[in-house]
């Protein structure tokens, strides 16, 4: 189970607060890091995605008990990247398209090669959160349960290989 990701972005105060609408949830400062802000979903599992600046990059500490240290010297980071993160959010996809709508950023209902259907999420028009509003959840979750991926991939679970079956 992933508890949080973070990505960073052009406004992280901004788009936390999105996202945390997107989850009805909150969007407050990071500690311990300046600039940076959180999305909360504010369910059991801690849910939340980091919003660092753009050109920050974490870099291990120098000894072996420091720990890690945020570096944001990289201000030419490229705008695109192929991080993403897939979320399940309690709104309908028209809410989704509306908020979507206000920011100016792009929001498409997608099919994943007919597995199942997903809203792409452009965050600042330049990275992609999957969002899974409760219309979509349920086909989604129907999948990546073990037996049915095994049937729709084709895969052997029972073994540590990877590929899939013959």
């Amino acid at each position: 189970m992933i508890h949080h990701i973070s990505f960073a972005v052009n406004n992280p105060l901004h788009v936390a607060e999105v996202v945390a609408e997107l989850w009805q949830g909150r969007a407050i400062p990071f500690p311990g890091h300046p600039g940076s802000f959180v999305a909360l979903s504010l369910d059991s599992y801690g849910t939340a995605i980091e919003f660092l600046p753009k050109g920050t990059v974490l870099k291990p500490g120098l000894q072996n008990k420091d720990s890690v240290w945020f570096d944001a010297s990289h201000p030419n980071a490229a705008s695109y990247t192929a991080s993403h993160v897939n979320i399940a959010v309690p709104i309908s996809e028209a809410e989704i398209y509306a908020i979507a709508d206000r920011e100016g950023w792009r929001a498409v209902r997608c099919s994943r090669q007919g597995f199942f259907d997903l809203i792409e999420f452009w965050v600042e028009n330049e990275f992609l959160i999957e969002l899974l509003p409760p219309n979509l959840i349920e086909q989604y979750l129907h999948l990546v349960q073990p037996e049915n991926l095994k049937a729709a991939l084709n895969l052997d679970l029972s073994s540590e290989n990877i590929l899939p079956a013959n």
